[in-house]
């Protein structure tokens, strides 16, 4: 698993891992337009059902300017995870800079209507040298 995933944060009993790739084909550099693609898996290890309600992420540029994004699950999603489950998803994140980084949390709420947040780790967007 760590192979695939670089990053990874546990809260009660929830893992959120996260792969991050630089993808060239999307990017148009002469344009000032960097792309990366990343892969979510959210694992649940805990002893009860969590639903995640939404998202809220901190997107920093390579200027140091940074953009919150908060909304409703993930991509149109509010997955219910029954213990040993996990949910995958994928998105994307266009920077204006070859480099900055994202971080942030997901609220989720347990099957007793209790929420709590989940950490989504920080992770790097470094376009290679080569690109940019």
């Amino acid at each position: 698993m760590k192979e695939l995933f670089q990053h990874a944060a546990m809260t009660d009993g929830l893992i959120v891992r996260v792969a991050v790739n630089f993808l060239p084909e999307q990017s148009r550099i002469e344009a000032g337009t960097w792309f990366w693609v990343y892969h979510i898996r959210i694992e649940n290890e805990s002893d009860q059902a969590v639903q995640l309600l939404t998202r809220h992420w901190r997107i920093t540029d390579g200027r140091g300017m940074v953009n919150m994004v908060e909304g409703d699950g993930v991509v149109g999603e509010q997955p219910l995870l029954q213990p040993g489950q996990s949910h995958d998803y994928v998105s994307g994140c266009p920077l204006t800079t070859p480099h900055g980084s994202m971080e942030g949390h997901y609220t989720f709420r347990r099957h007793d209507g209790s929420q709590f947040e989940a950490a989504i780790p920080f992770f790097p967007l470094a376009a290679p040298a080569t690109a940019g």
